[in-house]
């Protein structure tokens, strides 16, 4: 009975130990995808987006105004 209890306890810490190394290198993984893409992000903040004209913006406030409308 010793020997099954032993290979149980072997299995039991394979396996959580398995699941702690995964997750540890998938913490890692997004935290490095996240300081990446940040980076990104900041860079194509600087080059500046063009102004919606004003006819475009009249266009969807009465989009608006008429969707709340109906309600």
């Amino acid at each position: 009975m010793q020997p099954l209890i032993n290979q149980g306890f072997k299995l039991a810490l394979y396996g959580m130990g398995t699941v702690f190394v995964f997750l540890t290198l998938l913490v890692f993984a997004i935290y490095l995808m996240a300081r990446i893409l940040r980076e990104d992000r900041v860079g194509h903040e600087n080059k500046g987006n063009p102004a919606v004209p004003n006819a475009t913006k009249a266009a969807i406030i009465g989009a608006i105004h008429q969707h709340r409308k109906k309600k």
